[in-house]
Parts: structure tokens; sequence; C-alpha cells
């Protein structure tokens, strides 16, 4: 629930469109809503102007369409990350706007709309194989209203591959860089641009990558300044940040 809709509800209040008992238990819902196995937090977009998010991962299909339900219902636009195709057609059956981006395993439903922020965010990965992770990354921006662009398989192997894109990555307000083997594209974009870049390791590499923590030590480690890393896949993780900055 958002500010404008509070000063909604107490308009109607004051006019006599609602009587207090009815705004009374609308108000007792606005922290959470207790579904026995979820606590939804609907005091998140209020305080901190994005919904909450649905990691579907560990869920039964069922508790997946109850929270959306729940989420609809409030007027919220949904996300669901980690989620499978029978948890989408489960919401689907539901909601028939709800989308699957089979790359990313995210649902998403737009039922109120988002206003697009001026500047724009560029995803670039250095490999194809990155593509999940950095599609998560690009959806989650997405539905928090920012403008995306995606620059895929320009990695370090081809260096000549990202020089080409370079102004495209150049003029983004933020840049997420999606890397494994490695992880040398944090470095090489972070030392080439003016603006935020987040690093995100991936688990895409041979046996010493170690499922991504290599990437994750090269990021950390790197001399590039002005870039910060999220975890391991963590895709939501920089996609939100990434919005969080674009918006400031």
């Amino acid at each position: 629930m958002k500010v404008e809709a509070i000063e909604k509800l107490l308009m109607d209040v004051k006019e006599n469109r609602i009587d207090v008992e009815e705004a009374l238990s609308t108000l007792k819902q606005l922290p959470y809503q207790d579904l026995g196995f979820a606590k939804i937090d609907h005091h998140r977009e209020l305080r901190q102007g994005y919904p909450e998010v649905i990691y579907c991962s560990g869920k039964t299909v069922d508790q997946v369409v109850h929270i959306v339900e729940v989420m609809m219902h409030r007027g919220s636009n949904v996300l669901g990350t980690r989620a499978t195709e029978e948890m989408f057609e489960a919401v689907k059956k539901q909601f028939s706007m709800a989308a699957y981006n089979e790359s990313a395993r995210t649902i998403t439903i737009v039922q109120k709309e988002i206003q697009p922020s001026n500047g724009y965010i560029a995803v670039v990965t250095g490999g194809t194989s990155d593509m999940p992770v950095a599609e998560e990354a690009a959806v989650t921006a997405e539905i928090l209203g920012n403008k995306v662009e995606r620059i895929y398989d320009v990695g370090v192997a081809g260096i000549h591959r990202l020089f080409s894109k370079l102004e495209l990555i150049t003029d983004a307000r933020v840049v997420i860089a999606v890397a494994g083997m490695e992880g040398a594209l944090a470095s090489v974009v972070g030392g080439l641009v003016d603006k935020p870049v987040i690093a995100v390791p991936t688990s895409v590499g041979y046996g010493a990558n170690f499922g991504g923590l290599a990437a994750l030590l090269s990021m950390l480690n790197s001399c590039a300044s002005g870039t910060a890393v999220v975890n391991i896949d963590n895709g939501f993780g920089a996609g939100y940040m990434a919005s969080m900055i674009n918006k400031l």
C-alpha cells in the first residue's frame, strides 16, 4: 500500500464513502498478513518503495499461488523468482496476465502502471551461459520501473565485442556485470565507465571455478573503483540494487 492509497482511504472515511470499521479492517492488514506458512509484508512498499518479492524456491505450488492471490488482491505488482514452470502454470490459471521468463525462472504480473525512470540500466554478461542470472537481474529491474539494455556475450575472451558496445554501456546510469569463469568482466567494465558497477559472479565454469567462488573472489579483489559485488548467481539482488541507484 502506497501513501496515495492511505490518503484515499482516509478521504473515503471523511466523506462517508466507507465506514470506520471497514477502514480499520484494511489498516489491520497494513503491517503484514499472516497466512500461517508466510507473513506477507504489505507495509514494505510504503516503507521501501517496492512491494515484497516472492522467492519461490522451497515453497509448494499451492503456497506460491496463495501468496500471489493475496498480493493481487492488495493491488501489488508481482515478481516471483526461482519459480518452476509448474508454479507458473498454476498461477496463470488464476491470473491470465501472468508471464514467465523461462531463462530467468521468474513469474511477473503487472496490474498497475509502471512509470519508467529516465535513465537505463545496462546488463552485461561475459558469456551466453551467464544469461539466466542476467535475465533475473533484467526482469527484476524492469518490473521495478527501469529501462534495461541487454548486452550479452561480450566477455574478455573476445574483448573487441565489449568495445563495440562501449557507448551503450557508458551511457547507462548503472551497469550490472555478470560473469562466471574467472569473473574478469567486472574489472574490465569497472575500469572503463564512470558509473556504478554491480558485479554478479555466476556458478558457470569448470572445476576450479568452485561453483562461482573463483569469480566471487576475483570480483571482490577487483582493483577497479566503483565496483560492488553481490552473492553468487544473485541476479535479483543486482537488479534490485541497480534500480535503487537508478532512481536516486
